[in-house]
């Protein structure tokens, strides 16, 4: 199993994440906040979710307050505010860092020293995109758009 897949999040239910299941699949993982000016592309990341879960994909949206505090509420609050404003079905993980001596560890192998593409996180809604092996195969800059042509044809290239 990749180091991707050997980690297990915490759920915005409180209960374990395990990323062990999104083995074979292709995965877009977004750090999200509630309270920017991106926040309505979680319409677009769970209109993306819904188009290809089916062949194997998923989005892993990992809330972060690390950016002008964008992410304030419990993890009941961001759950609710999800559901109810934009219909979020795809998982959710209780909120991490990820940028500093706090990184969480799953940010560490996406953008840490060694990675792929590593490098600070610059905003919220940055994008990686996983293989079904786990390896990162493409990194989005916030601004983004899940249905931005480029980040589509990647992910479609990825699930043949």
């Amino acid at each position: 199993m990749s180091a991707f897949h050997d980690q297990t999040l915490c759920g915005l239910d409180g209960q374990d994440l395990p990323l062990a299941p999104l083995k074979g699949k292709v995965v877009l993982v977004v750090n999200v906040a509630s309270k920017c000016g991106l926040t309505p592309q979680y319409a677009g990341l769970e209109k993306l979710y819904q188009q290809y879960k089916d062949r194997g994909f998923s989005v892993l949206g990992l809330p972060c307050n690390q950016f002008a505090g964008q992410e304030p509420g419990s993890e009941a609050e961001i759950r609710e505010f999800c559901r109810l404003n934009y219909g979020v079905t795809f998982p959710l993980a209780s909120r991490i860092e990820v940028n500093g001596p706090g990184r969480h560890p799953l940010y560490r192998l996406l953008a840490g020293e060694g990675a792929e593409f590593p490098g600070d996180i610059t905003w919220n809604f940055e994008k990686f995109l996983l293989g079904k092996d786990g390896r990162v195969l493409a990194r989005f800059s916030p601004r983004t758009a899940p249905d931005d042509p480029a980040l589509i044809q990647a992910i479609e290239k990825a699930l043949i």
